[in-house]
């Protein structure tokens, strides 16, 4: 699981799957380890011809950090977006979708589907604007265009994803706990998640790679990234947005947006699907990615 520089940044990686398969590349939401899509949904990909590769994004897991640039102020981030100007931030979401194209570059991959869910779906939609030419398809899972208009969180989906969190160093089992509360809060109710999984899982996060302040620089990305729509209008590419109807911190209607910003775009709704893979809509989700990838017919 090697460190390469790409876009002049160390990109930490892992492959599974085929050497000679089809290229695809998965992108992480916000404050996420690539470990996060999980050895089975990696697999399943894998089992249907692809070359997986898991990224770090830059600030996560154990790729390069930005501690130097300090914590975003986020009052300041809001206020300037709510003005209609673009913010000041350490980096832009744009920023990090050239680290997945350099790491493309670096891995000598040739064109790549790429996979993004949450905060990774706004990269990849921004990867199809300004590096189409590295890409083969491209899957947008549980994201949105950054129209402000569009349908927000709900109170407790926000609470999860910018409220106050435990530090598992002064009260493991506290954190444990709120890791917990957080997964249902925003979980995908068709599909509930095991107690010892979620509990297991941010064991592993913590162990491997714990990291707030560059959470907190991604989600400045985020606000200062200006809305895709009409960029996306640009896009000529196999592009499938797979988005939960139940999905309560991006909701439906983000996906819906996505869709119908991209020409030909095709949209899979799952009922019941939060904002998270169950396990259980792996393969229905690993199939649809085959199917616009031209890996298995429609």
């Amino acid at each position: 699981m090697p460190s390469i520089q790409a876009n002049g940044i160390e990109i930490f990686h892992d492959e599974t799957g085929p050497a000679g398969g089809e290229p695809l590349l998965l992108i992480s939401g916000v404050g996420m380890q690539m470990t996060r899509y999980s050895d089975a949904f990696c697999a399943a990909l894998a089992d249907r011809g692809f070359r997986v590769i898991r990224m770090d994004n830059r600030d996560i897991g154990l790729s390069q950090g930005f501690d130097a640039a300090g914590i975003p102020d986020f009052k300041a981030l809001v206020a300037e977006r709510m003005a209609g100007r673009t913010p000041s931030a350490p980096y832009t979401l744009v920023d990090m979708a050239d680290d997945a194209a350099g790491l493309i570059e670096a891995l000598g991959l040739g064109p790549t589907h790429v996979v993004g869910s949450s905060m990774g779906g706004m990269i990849v939609q921004l990867m199809a604007i300004h590096h189409a030419d590295k890409l083969r398809s491209v899957t947008s899972i549980m994201s949105t265009t950054g129209h402000g208009d569009l349908p927000q969180a709900t109170p407790e989906a926000m609470a999860v994803l910018t409220g106050p969190r435990i530090d598992p160093f002064e009260d493991r089992e506290a954190y444990l706990a709120q890791s917990v509360v957080s997964a249902g809060v925003i979980g995908s109710p068709g599909w509930p998640e095991d107690e010892a999984l979620i509990r297991a899982r941010a064991v592993a996060d913590v162990e491997r790679a714990y990291r707030p302040a560059g959470f907190a620089r991604q989600y400045g990305a985020i606000l200062a990234t200006p809305d895709r729509r009409a960029a996306l209008g640009g896009v000529d590419l196999p592009f499938l947005v797979i988005h939960g109807t139940d999905d309560p911190l991006v909701r439906v209607e983000g996906g819906r947006d996505t869709a119908a910003s991209v020409p030909g775009a095709e949209m899979l709704e799952i009922p019941g699907m939060g904002h998270n893979i169950p396990a259980g809509l792996i393969p229905r989700i690993t199939d649809a990615i085959a199917r616009i990838a031209g890996r298995i017919p429609a």
